[in-house]
């Protein structure tokens, strides 16, 4: 009991002394020490540094045992033998040994003997001598005419070709020949076989040039070439042709690295010639033409945009009527990708002055009289647009729209007939040519608006195989004459050709739209009525075997349909023509 009573009464005294102690802390102030801390602001010589490799001290508990073991071989039987890879190759069929040399001959149904060949000599590493020559000649072709419609052509080309250290240059004479007959008589003129008989239907047309032209490895000049050539025919016409040229590539790349090149084409060319008569008087007819020309061009991409900008600019100079003109024409296109090789569109702008000549109507129309109105032809501007492309890698095509105006666009009309039949003089008592009975043709100008779309596709999806077709269409809007003589407007071609192994084959089938010809009520240029020309279709196959690399067998089938159709007015062409021969090629004969 004295425990517990000592242990009250000390509990008792704490409790009073804590009461004391609260009363005496509310009612006095307390004085005390403030500390005030700054943030702290860290120094590099604050900063400690850290062991790299710190040691770490391993007891006998925690070291690791080293490993240790051994490898016990076992023979294991194997089945596999590793073989060598091959490489797959492609099908390309045999390959064909190529010869520098060939020749070939053969001979036709209408009396048609031809020949043709290329020769080519290496005369040391640097040059060599080469040379083309072809001929063939068809006796009276044409059946039921009143004239002979023989006629041969002739063509011979030799040149020589020399590679320099920094060049290669080319020099050649070019010689052709040929003859024509002036077959196509009017058929509303009734002509005695005493006329028949002294009209000299024959034409002969003789060509000489002499031509060369340099590539140039490295160096501003890109290409020059020249040409100097004469045209004659039976009638003293003559036709003297200077025409030179370069082409030069300007490198911008040092202006800036992403510039391309430069390009500058120049032309210089002159044209003069002759005819002894004219159709309507025995005056002579004089032309003679001399033109510079520039053509700058600078080709760009902006992304897929394809940009071509550039100009034409050409002086020209009548030597005859001292008449001279200036012109420019735009030279541009661009090219956009809508789907990358599936369709590309394009549009642009262009023109141009053009030399007609004796030399390119006689081979555009053989039965031109020797009296023909010679000038140039100005196509003002030619604006066009299209879409071309592939689908897939079988499939090619091209469809352009263009709209042009032209000022003297040549056509070939029909002279009139200075005879009736029974003359074989004219009003004046002058003995007629063999190409003034009203079967020739003369050149008349007009300055029309020419509106044109051409279309084509082409198929490559087979092996060896393709085929091809291509149309176009043509508006003429002219000023002065009443329609476009003997020209088409509308005119195609469905081609292909096949290969296999030793056969080979091909075909070309051509259409050709309705014309409008002039035909004459009788000797006189005046009155004149239309006649349409029908349209034609001229089926032409052709084909071969090859016995060996250097040794076939051909043969050419023209107007297999054998259509009696008009190429111009009154002149009909020839038949169904079968050709076959041989051809041989070699190495050298030397």
């Amino acid at each position: 009991m004295k425990k517990h009573v000592w242990l009250l009464v000390m509990f008792a005294i704490t409790i009073v002394n804590a009461q004391e102690n609260t009363t005496k802390t509310k009612d006095s102030v307390k004085t005390e020490v403030v500390k005030v801390v700054t943030s702290y602001v860290p120094k590099i010589t604050d900063a400690f540094k850290l062991k790299q490799k710190p040691a770490i001290s391993h007891t006998k508990e925690t070291e690791k045992k080293k490993l240790e073991y051994q490898i016990f071989s076992v023979p294991v039987a194997s089945t596999f033998i590793p073989k060598s890879g091959t490489l797959k190759k492609i099908n390309l069929g045999k390959r064909e040994r190529l010869y520098a040399n060939y020749l070939s001959a053969g001979f036709g149904n209408m009396v048609a003997p031809f020949l043709e060949g290329y020769f080519r000599r290496s005369v040391n590493y640097d040059s060599e001598l080469a040379g083309y020559a072809r001929f063939f000649l068809s006796l009276d072709p044409v059946e039921n005419t009143q004239l002979s419609s023989t006629f041969y052509n002739l063509d011979l080309d030799i040149y020589h070709q020399q590679t320099e250290r920094y060049f290669t240059w080319k020099a050649g004479l070019d010689l052709e020949r040929n003859k024509y007959n002036w077959y196509g008589l009017p058929t509303n003129i009734d002509f005695t076989e005493r006329v028949i008989d002294a009209i000299e239907e024959s034409q002969t047309h003789g060509f000489y040039k002499l031509y060369g032209n340099i590539d140039f490895d490295d160096s501003y000049i890109n290409t020059a070439n020249g040409a100097i050539s004469f045209f004659a025919d039976g009638f003293s016409s003559t036709e003297f042709n200077i025409d030179l040229g370069a082409n030069f590539k300007f490198p911008l790349d040092r202006i800036h690295r992403n510039l391309n090149d430069f390009s500058l084409k120049t032309t210089v060319n002159y044209l003069g010639g002759k005819f002894e008569r004219g159709y309507e008087s025995q005056d002579k007819i004089n032309y003679g033409f001399l033109t510079f020309g520039l053509n700058p061009s600078y080709e760009f991409a902006v992304k897929d945009l394809e940009v071509k900008l550039g100009a034409k600019g050409y002086f020209a100079l009548d030597t005859e009527k001292s008449i001279n003109h200036l012109l420019v024409y735009p030279d541009v296109e661009l090219s956009y990708p809508i789907v990358k090789d599936f369709a590309n569109i394009y549009l642009g702008a262009s023109g141009g002055l053009y030399n007609n000549s004796h030399k390119s109507f006689t081979d555009d129309n053989p039965f031109v009289s020797p009296t023909l109105n010679i000038t140039q032809t100005n196509e003002k501007y030619n604006a066009f647009a299209g879409i071309r492309g592939k689908m897939g890698q079988q499939f090619g095509y091209n469809l352009k729209g263009s709209y042009s105006d032209i000022e003297d666009q040549p056509f070939f009309a029909l002279n009139h007939s200075k005879s009736d039949g029974t003359r074989t003089t004219d009003t004046n008592a002058f003995v007629l040519n063999g190409y003034e009975y009203g079967n020739s043709f003369r050149t008349v100008y007009d300055d029309i608006k020419l509106m044109r779309v051409f279309g084509e596709v082409t198929f490559e999806g087979i092996q060896n195989l393709t085929l091809g077709a291509n149309m176009e269409f043509n508006q003429f809007t002219l000023t002065n004459i009443e329609h476009p003589w003997n020209a088409p407007e509308v005119k195609g071609e469905i081609f292909g050709s096949y290969k296999v192994e030793k056969w080979y084959a091909g075909a070309n089938i051509f259409f050709v739209g309705e014309r409008k010809g002039i035909q004459y009520a009788g000797n006189n240029p005046i009155p004149f009525s239309t006649v349409d020309l029908d349209s034609y279709i001229d089926v032409n196959f052709n084909g071969g075997y090859q016995f060996h690399d250097d040794f076939s067998v051909f043969v050419n089938l023209k107007n297999v349909l054998s259509n009696d159709y008009q190429r111009f007015t009154n002149f009909r062409v020839q038949g169904f023509q079968a050709l076959a021969g041989i051809s041989w090629k070699f190495d050298t004969l030397f």
